[in-house]
């Protein structure tokens, strides 16, 4: 049993000798010592946090323009719409019936508690069919 474990590892595993990494020069705590031609080629540090900084502005402001968000509004209206008026019944009603269930005493005592996924799941079902269309013709 073993050997079969032996030979599966090692068809599986490849066995392949790591490549030592070349040396480019000394290495100093900080990282790889530049030569001076690297060093006169390089532009001055003050230019090009300068530049980068410009750029930084530029985009903070860009992102501060963020469109409104419209899902919410279309989900509230397709909620209220007639299209899911009867699934938003069904789950309201069940709300009200578990909300009064909870209040009665012995209620954490109940081997069964009756919760509202299912009709929770059929309004969202719902609500995103009808949302859908709305909502990509106004992303356009």
């Amino acid at each position: 049993m073993r050997n079969f474990v032996a030979e599966f590892f090692e068809a599986i595993v490849p066995s392949v000798k790591a490549e030592e990494p070349e040396e480019e020069g000394p290495i100093d705590e900080e990282g790889p010592v530049a030569d001076e031609e690297t060093l006169a080629d390089a532009e001055p540090e003050d230019e090009v946090d300068e530049e980068a900084e410009e750029a930084d502005d530029d985009d903070e402001e860009e992102e501060d323009e963020e469109p409104e968000d419209i899902m919410p509004k279309i989900q509230q209206k397709c909620a209220n719409s007639s299209i899911c008026h009867e699934y938003k019944h069904h789950f309201d009603e069940c709300v009200e019936r578990v909300t009064k269930a909870q209040e009665e005493p012995g209620y954490e005592d109940l081997e069964y508690k009756e919760d509202c996924v299912e009709e929770f799941f059929h309004l969202s079902h719902c609500v995103n069919d009808c949302t859908a269309p709305t909502l990509f013709r106004a992303l356009k």
